[in-house]
């Protein structure tokens, strides 16, 4: 079996094969590779796909034991620190298993460079979502994850083109761009910026009856922006919340989206590992050093 792990904001999904299971993060901190015998039997395990954080430290698709600091520049940065996630990373890359480490998008991915006027586009499990809608829905696609907070990505004849990372632009239900009160908020030492960005979303800022509503307009427009670049490219939703915003996103971009639910990333992912242990050089435009 091929296994996928995706380092949530919530959660850790793990899926293989049909099979799949999660816990918090906070249930992370005491995780032992024997969970996996969940999914099978250790034994039958053939590769891993394991993300962390943002990925920001490598930009091909690695043997975990050829990646240093987990695959990061610093865990400083826009996000919770828990450590449920730097303990599966860890339980993995020691168990001997054989794994594999995602990269996260950054100025020193093999996107348009246009995009690189920000430092970071995304996180390592949007790259499994990405990868299960090009295997099933083809080679032009933009892929909104909807949930904590909102990521949109860009695929364009089956090369990612680029993506809007959570504090670019959309909110999610907890996370979001900064505003200017929350500039001035943390220039007033009320908060970091840090804490201005895990307060953003629309559960933090918008009154309930709006909150889904208001995500929906901003995914659509995220999914918009990206349709500029790729007129033909299909619509993906993905997350916990995508099932929510699915009539009105379609109904703002006058077009029908795919959605998946939230175990794309960890389905997607288990992909990656069985494609590349069976020889692929290359996913979706990121290399592969093995």
């Amino acid at each position: 079996m091929f296994i996928g792990i995706d380092h949530g904001t919530t959660a850790m999904r793990f899926a293989g094969d049909g099979a799949s299971f999660k816990i918090s993060r906070e249930e992370a901190r005491t995780f032992e590779v024997s969970a996996l015998e969940k999914l099978c039997p250790l034994d039958e395990i053939e590769g891993i796909a394991v993300c962390y954080s943002m990925g920001d430290g490598i930009s091909a698709i690695t043997p975990i034991e050829q990646v240093d600091n987990r695959g990061v520049v610093s865990r400083d940065g826009a996000g919770e620190h828990i450590g449920g996630g730097t303990r599966v990373y860890d339980a993995i890359r020691e168990s001997g298993l054989p794994a594999l480490v995602i990269p996260g998008l950054h100025r020193n991915s093999p996107t348009d460079p246009r995009f690189k006027a920000y430092s970071h586009q995304t996180s390592p499990e949007k790259i499994g979502i990405a990868y299960k809608a090009f295997l099933d829905q083809g080679p032009d696609l933009v892929i909104s994850d909807i949930s904590s907070n909102t990521v949109t990505l860009l695929v364009t004849g089956g090369t990612i083109t680029g993506a809007f990372d959570a504090c670019i632009f959309a909110p999610g239900t907890r996370h979001g761009a900064l505003d200017v009160d929350a500039i001035r908020r943390i220039d007033g030492g009320e908060c970091t910026a840090n804490e201005a960005f895990l307060s953003a979303g629309v559960g933090c800022r918008m009154p309930e009856e709006e909150q889904v509503r208001t995500v929906a307009m901003f995914a659509a427009m995220e999914c918009a922006a990206m349709l500029l670049l790729n007129r033909s490219a299909k619509v993906v939703l993905a997350g916990s919340l995508a099932p929510a915003v699915a009539p009105e996103v379609a109904e703002l971009l006058q077009m029908q989206p795919v959605v998946y639910d939230e175990w794309a990333a960890a389905g997607g992912l288990s992909l990656i590992a069985r494609d590349v242990f069976h020889g692929r050089k290359e996913i979706l435009g990121l290399v592969v050093k093995l």
